[in-house]
């Protein structure tokens, strides 16, 4: 006799493991992805950075509101026009080398027009 697994969601569930409460619902881990806010709406803040990187300068752009796969794409974006390597995580895009004219220009062409330099 095989068990119905698919309804059994107690790897999901936080700190209860049992509840005699019929009104009880469970927490779980479960978060809810942000969406993207239009490139008009976006306020994005680009600035240079040294810390933690082994006294190299990076390009960072911070203030992102979306999901991960636009954060990427826009990350993508800037590495290719900019010729070099980088990452997008966590909301902010890390470019290499010290290209913050080149990715303010390139951010107010696609649209972002709320950008601003810090620093």
């Amino acid at each position: 006799m095989a068990k119905n697994t698919k309804n059994n969601d107690w790897k999901g569930r936080l700190n209860v493991v049992y509840s005699t409460n019929p009104d009880f619902h469970y927490e779980t881990e479960e978060t809810e992805e942000v969406s993207t806010l239009p490139a008009g709406q976006q306020k994005l803040r680009v600035q240079l950075d040294r810390k933690n990187r082994g006294g190299k300068v990076v390009t960072l752009v911070t203030g992102f509101v979306g999901t991960d796969n636009d954060l990427k794409e826009l990350g993508k974006l800037l590495k290719s026009k900019c010729g070099v390597g980088g990452s997008a995580k966590d909301g902010e895009i890390i470019v290499q080398g010290d290209f913050k004219e080149k990715v303010l220009d390139l951010l107010k062409r696609e649209g972002y027009t709320q950008t601003r330099p810090v620093g």
